[in-house]
């Protein structure tokens, strides 16, 4: 903030005040469309990538049996 005069300084910080104000507002009233009664909901997840892959053209990869005998996490 050089070159700034101390009123312009004391603008720009109530904007940036206001702007981080408005920020934490958002982010309380935030809606994921994913979760319901506090749990997510996956079948409104799967459904969502699934027509969303149909509406970008995605096609499907073809599902390969794991073969793996011993598998460890």
């Amino acid at each position: 903030m050089k070159g700034l005069s101390q009123e312009a300084k004391r603008e720009l910080q109530l904007k940036i005040n206001s702007l981080k104000e408005d920020m934490k507002i958002l982010r309380k009233e935030r809606h994921n469309p994913f979760v319901r009664d506090g749990k997510v909901d996956m079948d409104a997840y799967l459904e969502f990538v699934t027509e969303f892959n149909e509406f970008i053209n995605h096609a499907p990869k073809p599902f390969k049996k794991i073969i793996d005998h011993d598998m460890r996490l």
